[in-house]
Order: C-alpha cells, then structure tokens, then sequence
C-alpha cells in the first residue's frame, strides 16, 4: 500500500504536468481545428527560461515559503516570455495561413516546432541542462508510511491551481464566453460583433503560459532539460487531449491524469522499458473503440 500510495502521487503529479501541455492544444483545435505541434516546443522554452532566469537573479536554492515564493516569480515570469512567444507564432505564422488547407498549415506547425528546437540548440547549446534546485525536496506528507516530498506536492498544487483559473477564465469571462462561442461556430461569432482576431491570440497566450508553467514544473520534478526535450511530452499531451477528447478541456485535463497515472504504474510494476510505448498504445485503442475521446462528442460534418 505505501509503494502504491507513492506511485499514485508521483503519477498525479506527472498527469498534471501533460494536463497543462494538453489544454494548449485542446483550446487551439477548439477554435482552429488544427494541432499546433509546435506546442511541446514552448513547453521546452518555459523549461529554459526558468533555469535562466533562476541564472539571472542568481538563485540556487532555498527552503520554506521563500523559495516557494521565488519560484513563483520566476514561473510567472516564463509565463509572461511563452504568452509573448505563443502570440508571436500566431501572428507570424498561423495567422496568414487561415484560410488555407488545414494540410498546409499542419506542415506550418511542424516547420515551426522544427525550427524553435533547432534555434533551442543554437542558443541553449545542446548539451543538457541541470535545473536549478529552486524548492527543495523535504518531506511534505506522510501517508500511510509513504513519505511525499515538497517538489510533487507544489508541482500538484500548483496544475491543479492553473487549471482551475483557466476554467474561471472561460466560464466566468467575456473573453472565456468569446472563446466557447468560436468554437461552436465562428462565422455566427463574428457576424455577432466578437473579434475573432482577439480571441485566437489570447487562445493562443493561455495556451502558451500553461506550456510555460508546464515547463517549469518538468523542470523542478526531472531536473534536466534540453532543447529536445519537449517532444515526448508534446506527443504525450497530445495523446492525452485525443484521450479526453481533443477540443475538450476538461477532458485534456482528464486525459493528462490517465496518462501520467498509467505511464507511473507501468514503469512502477511491469518495467521502465514500456514508459513512452504505453501512450502510443492508448492512442491506438482510442482512435479504434471511441475516436471522440472519453468527453468527447461527435459532430457532423457537411461535405
């Protein structure tokens, strides 16, 4: 029971962080209908700016409240850095393209994620990168004999947290009810005054700081980043927004648990070898028994 309770929390702890990389890509295909494969790459350059900016402000470690604080800062801060970045591919490369094939523009995304890796190297280097220890991992909860550290507590915390504001932003929101009406369709949004242009960069921006945050949190709970680093749990976050059903957002957050709690498991008790083989597979499965995903629905379209 103690070795499951670990796992269990380690695996939430995980999920949280593909929930923040898949809600990114559930709200760009809610409003575009198009996967922005360029996401798991902002998710890297959150994971950067943060080890840089600890560099910057010349902070190494701490304990406490203050170092929680600090790193709070510091994630708000790459934040601010990928909502520029995600609002500056948009406009440069999505945005020109709109009504273009969707083929097009998916090719777009991969030249985009493509480029923003190989510039990753040329200016992170491509050697990994140890992350600053900016909380560290003393005993926070003891349960059941299963001791949890402070690292998975605040990593949990503070998904659970975004995720919540983002849900605040978009039911409780003038811009949160801009979005939910584009998605359903936009012709009728904009013929109704809402401007479309807006509601996508800020789509966009959202999507782009939950990636950040995402970064930073990887960073803190597997300290070690590269600039390739965000292509397997782009892939994985991906898989979990189709598992929830891609356009959901409750249904990516779902899907993100799933997917760290199964990936947690497996390594836990059947072997390591299997870690990035599960998602793959659920993906699979998914797309034969219910494309649409657990919180998915379907929809008809008019050919």
């Amino acid at each position: 029971m103690t070795e499951f309770i670990q796992q269990l929390f380690n695996g939430l702890s995980l999920g949280s962080i593909y929930a923040l990389i898949a809600l990114g890509y559930t709200m760009i295909y809610g409003i575009l209908r198009f996967i922005n494969f360029a996401h798991g790459d902002v998710f890297m350059v959150g994971a950067f700016s943060g080890y840089y900016l600890a560099m910057v402000f010349g902070f190494t470690s701490s304990s406490g409240i203050v170092s929680i604080l600090i790193a709070l800062g510091i994630l708000i801060c790459s934040m601010f850095i990928c909502s520029v970045l995600g609002f500056t591919i948009e406009k440069l490369a999505y945005k020109p393209l709109r009504s273009a094939p969707k083929l097009t523009i998916l090719i777009t995304a991969i030249g985009v994620s493509l480029f923003l890796e190989y510039t990753g190297q040329l200016v992170f280097g491509a050697d990994p990168k140890s992350f600053p220890t900016l909380i560290e991992n003393t005993p926070a909860l003891n349960l059941s004999g299963a001791v949890i550290g402070t690292v998975p507590v605040v990593v949990l915390v503070t998904a659970l947290v975004l995720m919540y504001v983002l849900r605040l932003v978009v039911m409780k929101t003038k811009i949160g009810t801009a979005m939910r009406a584009l998605s359903y369709n936009q012709t009728a949004a904009s013929l109704m005054g809402i401007n479309i242009n807006k509601v996508i960069s800020f789509t966009f921006i959202i999507g782009s700081s939950l990636a950040a945050a995402a970064g930073m949190l990887y960073g803190l709970n597997y300290p070690s980043i590269d600039p390739l680093m965000g292509i397997l749990p782009g892939i994985k976050a991906f898989v979990a927004a189709v598992l929830g059903g891609i356009g959901n957002i409750p249904g990516a957050a779902l899907g993100g648990m799933i997917i760290g709690l199964l990936e947690t498991f497996v390594v836990g008790y059947i072997s390591p070898a299997y870690r990035d083989a599960i998602a793959f597979g659920i993906l699979i499965l998914i797309l034969l028994f219910k494309p649409t995903g657990i919180l998915g629905t379907k929809e008809i379209e008019k050919v």
